[in-house]
């Protein structure tokens, strides 16, 4: 009787789990689907389009003929990485210091961090604006990466605090007492303990870089313009050419969906880094 009800539990959590996957990866299918079909064909109704007999490259063709994809695509990894980059350069001595030496007011300025997630970007968009363009570096990979970076920080430390807290003081008392300096206990020490944590914070913070749409959008033009703006590119006063828009969405997703995929493992081990001691 326990073995039927267990393997009744296993097909429904099964069946549970393919559905909401199915249901999640859909839009992505709809949108590969959308991206091979001709601009008359992808407006047609849903069942008409996906057994229209016409299923073309033109739309990708396009696509490239119109924007260069190539330049679009190194300004997403700079970006996205550098911001990555530089974000945890300023996190990780942020983050220990909190984990090792916390203050009275340490958890107080983590939730203040936190906080800082919940301001609407659009509420410092004009003074952001306005100190980009005094600067110069409107339009600019710097300017974004910084923007980004700053987005991203207060989950870098978030992530890393947690991580590092995982991590008994007593190792980090055993390196100062071998004679490491504080800058050894970190990288020699610290760093390569919490690598797991580390690698799903970076890979997240890329991910989240990558898709950011509300800066990209407001603070370059042609220059720097990421992938997010390349497919912003396809709207237009005319209107959706969807066929087109859809082959441009693919090619943006495309990279950041093969990193995940690749790298899903890696991602799952850091985040539940430490959950189980």
């Amino acid at each position: 009787m326990a073995r039927a009800v267990t393997n009744k539990t296993k097909v429904w959590n099964t069946v549970t789990s393919g559905t909401l996957g199915f249901l999640m990866f859909f839009p992505i299918l709809w949108i590969l689907v959308l991206s091979f079909k001709t601009e008359e064909d992808a407006i047609r109704a849903p069942l008409e389009v996906l057994f229209a007999s016409d299923w073309t490259m033109d739309s990708f063709a396009a696509v490239q003929a119109r924007s260069d994809y190539f330049k679009h695509f190194m300004n997403s990894v700079i970006i996205s990485v550098g911001s990555t980059l530089v974000g945890l350069l300023i996190a990780i001595p942020a983050a220990w210091a909190m984990a090792f030496v916390p203050a009275k007011r340490t958890k107080d300025v983590l939730m203040w961090m936190l906080s800082t997630k919940m301001l609407p970007p659009v509420g410092v968009l004009i003074p952001i604006y306005l100190i980009f363009r005094d600067l110069g570096i409107l339009d600019s990979r710097i300017g974004l990466t910084f923007v980004l970076m700053m987005i991203n920080l207060p989950i870098i430390i978030w992530m890393l605090y947690t991580y590092f807290k995982e991590i008994p003081g007593e190792i980090l008392e055993a390196a100062r007492m071998d004679g490491a300096s504080l800058r050894e206990e970190v990288i020699y020490v610290l760093t390569p303990m919490a690598i797991p944590g580390m690698a799903s914070t970076v890979l997240l913070c890329i991910i989240l870089a990558w898709n950011e749409a509300f800066w990209t959008l407001n603070l370059t033009a042609a220059n720097a313009a990421p992938l997010t703006a390349f497919i912003a590119s396809y709207s237009s006063p005319e209107g959706l050419f969807y066929a087109k828009l859809s082959a441009a969405s693919i090619m943006a997703i495309a990279p950041i969906l093969i990193m995940g995929w690749f790298s899903q493992k890696q991602l799952v081990r850091g985040l539940t880094f430490g959950a189980v001691k």
